[in-house]
């Protein structure tokens, strides 16, 4: 997905919240696309096949793809088909939109913009499961919707409402907003862009940095590491450790990523003090595995093991060869408990108090 190196739909939150933190990520070396990313850009290409009339058994083929995510692209094609239920929209898909004379060079391109009767749609495909996208004041949604209306007149001509729809399956999210919110949105970002572009343009701290890519050079970031790590935990206060928690995921990004950038710059020779490559751990693996089984033939049943699948993969092997799976012999069990907010969608764990524990170990 392209887009400017000023900002663009994906980045638009951090540039309005963190002007300061174009000029850090411009410093920073080109990112690796990881797997998750790669991923991603194959199922949106595997959509346009999908939406240009190819059948989704015909993608599935020629992208070789796995069930799960022809699962996905089902529920996406699905989706569409409820937004548009008769099949009136106009659209265009994977369409380059910008903000002309108004942010020269600032553009983005959008899974999907549409119209259909009097609102522009603008739809974001999500194929990753990690982290849930809501359509509600969507920055990235709002970006594309003002660099439609600056790019597509057709998008745009007679419409009284914009609908920012994001397809995250098993989810849909949408919101249906002004043309009078995506002008202010308009007027922050504009504004953001000029503070960027100043020498002591103000950096800030939120959710917005957990993409950005300048963590490890942000002195900010690295100022909250030095505050955290001279705080006395044995007599922090629980206010204060709450604090301190919700900081954490910011922390291990930044500490992610500085040991990524560390690895980069040691693999192209150049020096990070007090580090150097290592090789991994070594592990023991058969050099020719027919040729280890023939040597080894005298044991028997002996040389191999035998274990049962899990449910997992016994369910995918009982549907495809059409034998039913055993879901009363399953059981969902918890390796343990472990830290969430207050936001997390999961009951809290139920805990005995001491007094309770030391009074039942007595009875018993």
């Amino acid at each position: 997905m392209q887009h400017s190196k000023i900002v663009g739909g994906s980045t638009a939150k951090r540039v309005i919240n963190c002007p300061g933190s174009v000029a850090l990520v411009a410093k920073m070396p080109p990112q690796v696309e990881s797997k998750y990313a790669q991923e991603g850009t194959m199922l949106h290409a595997c959509m346009e096949h999908i939406l240009a009339d190819s059948t989704l058994d015909a993608v599935a083929k020629r992208f070789d793809l796995t069930d799960e995510q022809v699962a996905k692209l089902q529920f996406a094609a699905q989706a569409l088909d409820e937004i548009d239920p008769a099949q009136e929209m106009t659209f265009a898909q994977e369409v380059e939109v910008g903000f002309g004379d108004l942010l020269p060079g600032v553009f983005g391109n959008a899974d999907l913009v549409g119209k259909l009767g009097n609102r522009t749609v603008v739809l974001d495909w999500k194929f990753g499961d990690g982290v849930t996208v809501e359509a509600e004041e969507s920055d990235q949604g709002l970006f594309y919707a003002a660099a439609a209306r600056r790019t597509l007149p057709w998008a745009v001509e007679g419409t009284t409402e914009v609908e920012i729809i994001i397809v995250q399956p098993p989810r849909i999210s949408r919101w249906v907003t002004t043309w009078e919110r995506v002008e202010r949105f308009e007027r922050d970002l504009v504004n953001a862009v000029k503070i960027a572009s100043k020498t002591d343009a103000p950096l800030a701290i939120g959710d917005w940095c957990r993409w950005c890519t300048a963590k490890p050079i942000c002195p900010l970031m690295t100022g909250e590491i030095d505050r955290v790590t001279r705080t006395a935990l044995a007599s922090i206060s629980s206010d204060d450790l709450g604090r301190a928690l919700a900081l954490a995921d910011r922390l291990e990004q930044f500490l992610d990523e500085a040991r990524t950038l560390a690895q980069a710059r040691l693999e192209k020779g150049l020096p990070v003090p007090g580090y150097k490559l290592v090789a991994k751990r070594a592990t023991r693996r058969w050099a020719d595995e027919a040729k280890a089984a023939q040597a080894l033939a005298p044991l028997g049943e002996a040389a191999y093991k035998r274990e049962l699948l899990s449910p997992a993969q016994a369910e995918k092997v009982a549907k495809g060869q059409g034998v039913t799976f055993p879901a009363d012999q399953v059981v969902s069990v918890s390796s343990g408990n472990t830290i969430a907010a207050e936001s997390d969608p999961r009951p809290a764990v139920m805990v005995m108090g001491e007094q309770l524990r030391a009074a039942l170990a007595k009875v018993r």
